[in-house]
């Protein structure tokens, strides 16, 4: 009977254990927008993919994803999205290329804004940002909520740039809709000076330019070329996010506020960060546990490790 008993509670913490280290955190993603959005998932070189690479969003629709320890990858929205007579899904901006709405393993075609983090990175923490380095599709925010550790600022990029992007980066629809993206400066003239390449490929010689200096004067908290980090990388522990398509959200500051809604984006940023990215972070493991999860995995667990304990 003693031997069962404590069988029983090595078990028990085993699965503990097990579940704790399986979900990091949760990300919910909230379409504020007057259209529909398609987001899109792409997870790092030697992530695993989500349970979920691509999804529709109609108008006031939310989607909450379990992610697990040491992710790294990025997210996005993708706008316009029609299917074929032949069955063939895309997107006139955001599109990864698969042909359907799961992306599986595609990433966004510019110009499209990207949120990018990187789960338990350096001493525990969570680094993350929104990038205009690749231009601009819609308005984005991430909030973290739930955190603590790191400076858990809110980032993004609010404003609507469509409607002042400069004519020479503009991208317009085929049909009615205007406007619909801006791109970047290295996307539109391919000049290494732009792009941060060749010559150019480091913070040294890389420099802002005037078209660098539009986006971040439109949304001073987002990267808006390669070597901006100082203020456009943030960090936090043990939170979970909310990322938000079309945010109302203007002002105001999220630490550890368990009411995501309650916060925007604030302009100046009071910690200077290194850049990591979403797919070059160094990682350390973390125990922290964020997210809920993982039952299903855990009972399979307890039926295959019980019968031998048993």
């Amino acid at each position: 009977m003693a031997g069962t008993s404590s069988s029983a509670s090595l078990l028990s913490f085993l699965i503990l254990q097990f579940i704790s280290g399986i979900y990091a955190a949760s990300f919910t993603l909230s379409n504020n927008c007057d259209y529909t959005v398609w987001p899109g998932i792409l997870s790092g070189a030697g992530t695993a993919p989500l349970s979920s690479t691509g999804s529709v969003l109609q108008k006031g629709e939310s989607q909450t994803i379990s992610v697990p320890s040491g992710w790294s990858g990025r997210l996005w929205g993708r706008t316009l999205c029609t299917t074929d007579s032949t069955g063939k899904f895309s997107c006139v901006t955001g599109d990864c290329g698969s042909g359907k709405v799961e992306c599986s393993g595609g990433g966004a075609a510019p110009p499209t804004t990207l949120a990018e983090f990187t789960l338990d990175g350096s001493g525990g923490l969570d680094f993350y940002d929104v990038s205009l380095v690749d231009g601009y599709n819609l308005p984005m925010l991430v909030q973290p909520y739930d955190g603590s550790g790191g400076n858990c600022s809110v980032t993004g990029c609010v404003v609507d740039i469509n409607s002042s992007c400069p004519s020479e980066l503009k991208v317009a629809s085929d049909d009615s809709s205007g406007n619909v993206a801006c791109k970047s400066a290295c996307e539109a003239f391919g000049d290494p000076q732009y792009c941060c390449s060749g010559a150019y490929g480091n913070p040294n010689t890389c420099k802002p330019s005037s078209y660098s200096e539009f986006f971040k004067n439109a949304c001073p908290r987002a990267y808006s070329y390669a070597y901006d980090d100082g203020t456009s990388t943030f960090t936090c522990a043990n939170a979970n996010y909310l990322i938000t398509f079309c945010s109302s959200s203007a002002s105001g500051t999220s630490r550890t506020s368990s009411n995501p809604q309650a916060a925007g984006v604030p302009t100046v940023n009071d910690t200077t960060m290194i850049y990591l990215g979403a797919y070059d972070a160094s990682r350390a493991s973390s125990s922290l546990s964020r997210g809920g999860g993982g039952f299903v995995i855990a009972v399979t667990v307890l039926a295959a490790i019980g019968w031998q304990l048993f």
